[in-house]
């Protein structure tokens, strides 16, 4: 089997461990203290040496593992340690291969020395408090400076040694901040500004040194940043260049990276700094051409794809690129193609970084908080907004297509919602945004961008929540039979619905029972299935009276009628035209656990519903006998007249023990 050394000093040399610790071979890490072995998680191929090396026991280190190679990942600016460790290898036979940290550019404002010796003489020559993040181990040879004791403040490591070294310099307590990384922006900024820094000293230690977010604090700060320059490297390749080429000499294999970024509303500035930084830092990144502008660094791969299976097969058929940045539109999480991508990147190294919603983008510009806004997408799919904008207070929609939002305008006000308050945000984040306020009435003659957002406020949404629509609430005829209110409110108790159930209504008739069904099973479905053509009609314009997306009209008998339908969860029997058993067969057939409600006014319906709750094995059976009676007016005084009295059969299959036990 293969044996590794290496030493992992930095950020890179750890991830390097990390990625060997996958393959098909022994490690060895080698770390200075015992703070680094804390950051390198345990694997069972792992071997972990926590101690200073000198050269020669490094030497007898590499002669007796007798390691196929040797990588040295220390720090930049750890030359002794470097030159120790090469020459090592050269006495033992061993290959070494030295893995470097990238450096980056911290801008004309910054002043570079070549060593501290240099950043002293500078500092001499200015007045102001210094900040010092260059460690504990070379802080002595600061004392140098002008009123070093007052002027300086040193971030290190919270380590006994560290607190040591500062003492021996002759720094005051309150003078040494002992923190541990790694450092945000933000963290970096509020530090400068609470020691009232005019100079933060650094050396370059790369972006995983967390270099960058010491360049932009110290502008945001108005401090000047000393830059330490590196000393002499020797030759060597970066982290992905390593890997690479330990792969071909070892025959290992790496599963790729992908970064799943959510890119907010489209402008670099909306970005988060993680979401920034991992799109620059990728190989390849993919997504709609739009984001792909927006985020797009010169020389970088970029792949045009929208599809989660095209992203997939795209990563998986190009294996020379080892870091994806996928970027989403938002939020990962919020109505993105996430959810359908993860499950096809099991083979890889996913990270997922959210975004900016444009939900939350728009409410921050409109000043308003959203924790009670009820989020909806009309981009790309099929969805009746309307009920929802009637149920709900306050609604965000995504809108998509060709002026989809003005078109969206004209169907509220078609739906009697014309006075509801519309706020529309075009182009958000980018230089042309706007935000446009009013009704939909106001706003069904215009014209906005293809892909805009709302949030819509209807303060006179507070529909009932109980069932029992009043009759006067549907379209009726006297040739279509309907359930009564009062009936309709003890069938639907007995059905006790879920949110999410799939219903059946046999004998629709005008839909009463059907399309209180689909209001309370508002992320269910319900199927309405009716023989006569005129009830058909009917339920037709009662579906579209109530704006029901959830409702689906089946003209047919049953059970002929539903062999095509998926299983039921609730049923409800309004009229069976003679086929009760067979329906209630077909019914149990695809879910052996249905709640089942059927209603007889007939006496033949009456016997044929008792004689099948006999023959069948119901877990649990229930007749309610029910006599309603209604007042008429007569001259000055109100008569009570009776109703028929109907049976409300109540039926549930499976191992149920109880009336309102569920599937």
């Amino acid at each position: 089997m293969c044996k590794l050394c290496v030493f992992a000093g930095t950020t890179e040399g750890r991830e390097l461990v990390e990625f060997l610790c996958t393959q098909d071979l022994t490690v060895t890490a080698c770390v200075a203290t015992e703070y680094g072995e804390t950051l390198l998680k345990p694997h069972e191929n792992l071997t972990i040496s926590a101690q200073r090396l000198t050269e020669q026991e490094m030497e007898a280190l590499f002669s007796r593992e007798n390691f196929d190679m040797v990588i040295d990942a220390t720090h930049p600016y750890a030359s002794v340690v470097t030159e120790n460790i090469a020459s090592a290898c050269e006495k033992s036979g061993v290959p070494y291969q030295r893995l470097l940290r990238n450096g980056c550019k911290a801008g004309e404002d910054a002043v570079f020395v070549p060593d501290i010796p240099a950043a002293v003489d500078y500092l001499n020559g200015t007045e102001g408090t210094i900040l010092l993040t260059t460690g504990s181990k070379e802080l002595a040879k600061y004392v140098g400076l002008t009123n070093f004791a007052d002027r300086v403040y040193a971030r290190v490591l919270p380590m006994e040694e560290s607190l040591r070294l500062c003492q021996s310099a002759g720094l005051k307590p309150a003078h040494i901040l002992a923190m541990q990384g790694p450092f945000s922006f933000e963290m970096n900024v509020a530090m400068l500004k609470s020691v009232g820094a005019r100079y933060l000293v650094t050396k370059d230690s790369g972006t995983a040194g967390g270099f960058d977010e010491k360049v932009t604090a110290a502008r945001a700060a108005g401090a000047v940043l000393v830059v330490i320059g590196r000393p002499p490297q020797r030759e060597g390749l970066t982290l992905p260049e390593t890997i690479d080429f330990l792969c071909r000499k070892f025959d290992l294999h790496r599963r790729p990276k992908v970064t799943v970024v959510g890119i907010g509303p489209g402008s670099r500035e909306a970005m988060t700094l993680a979401v920034r930084r991992s799109l620059e830092e990728a190989d390849c990144l993919i997504g709609a051409k739009r984001m792909l502008e927006a985020s797009l660094r010169p020389g970088q791969t970029v792949f045009d794809a929208v599809a989660p299976t095209k992203i997939a097969e795209y990563i998986q058929n190009h294996p020379e690129f080892h870091q994806f940045a996928v970027a989403m539109s938002g939020d990962v999480g919020f109505f993105s193609g996430t959810k359908k991508l993860l499950p096809l990147l099991e083979a890889c190294e996913v990270t997922v970084l959210p975004g900016l919603s444009s939900m939350v983008y728009l409410c921050a510009k409109l000043g308003t908080s959203y924790e009670d806004v009820r989020p909806i997408s009309l981009h790309g799919r099929e969805h009746d907004i309307v009920p929802d904008i009637k149920k709900h207070r306050r609604v965000f929609t995504l809108v998509g297509g060709e002026n989809g939002m003005g078109l969206l305008c004209q169907k509220l006000t078609e739906a009697g919602l014309g006075g509801v308050k519309i706020n529309v945000g075009e182009n958000l984040s980018y230089p042309q945004e706007r935000i446009t306020i009013g009704t939909a009435a106001e706003l069904a003659e215009r014209t906005f961008d293809s892909l805009s957002v709302a949030l819509i406020e209807n303060e006179t949404a507070d529909p009932i929540v109980t069932h029992g629509l009043p009759d006067e609430a549907f379209q009726r005829t006297e040739s279509v039979p309907m359930t009564k209110s009062e009936v309709r409110s003890v069938c639907l108790s007995k059905l006790a619905l879920t949110g999410h159930a799939i219903c059946w209504d046999v004998g629709a008739g005008s839909g009463s029972v059907a399309i209180e069904m689909a209001l309370q099973a508002v992320s269910g479905q319900v199927f309405a299935i009716e023989r006569k053509d005129t009830a058909v009609e009917l339920l037709r314009e009662n579906t579209r009276r109530f704006h029901l997306n959830n409702l689906t009209i089946v003209p047919g008998l049953a059970p002929d009628a539903c062999s095509c339908l998926p299983a039921p969860t609730h049923v409800f029997i309004g009229g069976s035209a003679g086929n009760m058993r067979q329906i209630l067969e077909e019914i149990l057939n695809k879910n052996p656990n249905a709640r089942i409600v059927a209603t007889a006014v007939t006496l033949e319906s009456m016997a044929e519903l008792t004689q099948c709750m006999k023959a069948i094995p119901f877990a649990y059976t229930e007749v309610v006998s029910m006599t309603v009676a209604r007042d008429r007016k007569a001259g000055p005084y109100h008569l009570m007249m009776g109703q028929n009295p109907i049976f409300i059969f109540t039926m549930q299959g499976g191992n149920s023990k109880c009336g309102h036990s569920m599937p």
